[in-house]
């Protein structure tokens, strides 16, 4: 990864306290595993942006080496990565999603 592409992630991550690197984009995820984490985070009723990859192929392969994931979607809050559609189901299952969340928005 060219040190540009890192950069020009990073400072995505950063921007947005809830950012998503997805297929498609909130309004029209591009596959299943996208949509899963659309809808998780609907339901929670917050803000949070999305960086759609099919759009930019650099970003698309960079991603995956940034986190060390080799999936998409990629979920960062408050600059971290969280993890994928799996991780992300699980998380809201137990609740611990919803406690991150309400951490990465009021600080």
């Amino acid at each position: 990864m060219t040190p540009e592409l890192k950069e020009r992630i990073e400072k995505l991550t950063q921007e947005h306290k809830i950012l998503v690197f997805m297929k498609g984009s909130k309004l029209m995820p591009q596959c299943g595993f996208s949509n899963n984490v659309v809808q998780i985070l609907n339901s929670l009723g917050i803000k949070y942006e999305t960086v759609d990859v099919l759009e930019d192929y650099e970003i698309r392969q960079g991603i995956k080496e940034y986190s060390n994931w080799p999936t998409i979607p990629q979920v960062y809050i408050k600059g971290e990565f969280i993890g994928g559609s799996d991780v992300m189901i699980e998380m809201y299952q137990n609740g611990e999603l919803q406690q991150t969340v309400e951490v990465a928005l009021a600080s």
